[in-house]
């Protein structure tokens, strides 16, 4: 007999289909590493060591994750660092894991992120990470932003951006310190 890993019985394609609003829920089973989602974050802790810890047979929902963030933050629990994949050098996938790092009270991972994507910063996606930075109090990453877009040439190219638009209803007072960079100070005479 060959010893294997994983589950043989995967749901049929069909019956994937047939699914009623195009949703399901995938149940994973953590029992052994309670301790190590406990020791990382105050929000596992808080779950874990309350009337969960007495009922094994409850669980605990992560509705407001996509599958995918919530999968590279269980990888930065276990090992303390970001997971190595194409999906995470897009800014999108970095900045749902600096607001799921945020929500679960993993500050380092937050810190991690949040240099990220101060190195990744273009045009297309300067105007959400700006906005994102000011929704989760990141003044690091609010400053590289304000400073990319200081420039004349690409301020005038990042204003033509969806995401600027965004900026402009969700946060309009980080608009003023874009343009005090951009709008040339009077010149002031001294008279004697």
């Amino acid at each position: 007999m060959v010893a294997s890993w994983g589950y043989e019985g995967f749901v049929p394609k069909s019956k994937l289909r047939a699914l009623k609003d195009d949703c399901f829920t995938i149940r994973c089973v953590l029992t052994a590493h309670r301790v190590v989602l406990a020791g990382r974050t105050p929000f596992f802790r808080s779950e874990l060591s309350g009337p969960m810890k007495e009922n094994k047979m409850q669980h605990i929902s992560i509705d407001d994750v996509e599958p995918s963030v919530f999968k590279a933050l269980l990888h930065f629990i276990y090992t303390d660092a970001l997971p190595d994949n194409r999906d995470l050098k897009k800014n999108t996938t970095l900045q749902h894991l600096l607001v799921a790092a945020d929500r679960y009270g993993l500050d380092r991972l937050a810190a991690m992120c949040e240099g990220e994507l101060c190195r990744s910063i273009d045009v297309q996606t300067v105007a959400t990470t700006l906005t994102l930075a000011k929704q989760h109090c990141r003044e690091r990453l609010k400053d590289v932003c304000v400073d990319f877009m200081s420039a004349r040439d690409v301020f005038d190219v990042v204003k033509k951006t969806n995401g600027f638009k965004h900026l402009v209803t969700s946060c309009p007072e980080v608009i003023s310190d874009i343009l005090q960079e951009n709008l040339p100070l009077p010149e002031v005479g001294v008279f004697t």
